[in-house]
């Protein structure tokens, strides 16, 4: 078993309509372990488009990396993601920030995500689950990260229980 760490984002139609359906799909197949508390952000790098609401969650997982990509993909599909510009406004978005401490990159998935440690509105949330994990990357926990991270996007704290189908954050 693996432990993955999934950054979730949406910020068109329900987005926690989105968010909520996005984690119940991904628990028919995956061992959810944490989910992190829900902010509200504006958009990063291109910002002309609708405020954010993102999380995360820890799950554990039998899928490797890419099969495990596959599938948010296809959660993202079943809940209702269209293709549209990149960074552009999406239904959901789901992300694999950690895969243990696996680093990988090929043309079809980077581990850890790219760009991650410079995103406030993904390291907040990873910090609240797990502000002692260590980057496989930079050898530095989350906290540490979020401490010295140069993002001054404004985050919004909604809701530190907001999945209701009874797992804990």
């Amino acid at each position: 078993m693996a432990d993955a760490f999934i950054a979730l984002g949406s910020n068109l139609g329900n987005r926690l309509h989105h968010l909520i359906a996005s984690v119940d799909l991904l628990r028919s197949t995956e061992k959810i372990i944490s989910i992190a508390p829900l902010y509200e952000s504006s958009a990063y790098g291109y910002t002309e488009q609708p405020m954010f609401l993102n999380s995360a969650i820890m799950l554990q997982t039998t899928a490797e990396p890419l099969v495990l990509l596959e599938r948010l993909k296809e959660i993202e599909k079943q809940v209702g993601r269209k293709q549209r510009i990149r960074w552009g406004p999406r239904e959901i978005d789901l992300d694999i920030v950690f895969y243990d401490q696996l680093i990988m990159r090929n043309d079809r998935l980077t581990i850890p995500h790219p760009d991650f440690q410079n995103r406030r509105f993904v390291l907040q949330p990873l910090t609240d689950m797990a502000p002692g994990f260590i980057s496989p990357l930079h050898q530095k926990t989350l906290l540490q990260l979020l401490n010295v991270c140069t993002d001054t996007t404004k985050l919004i704290l909604t809701s530190t229980e907001w999945y209701p189908h009874g797992l804990k954050i």
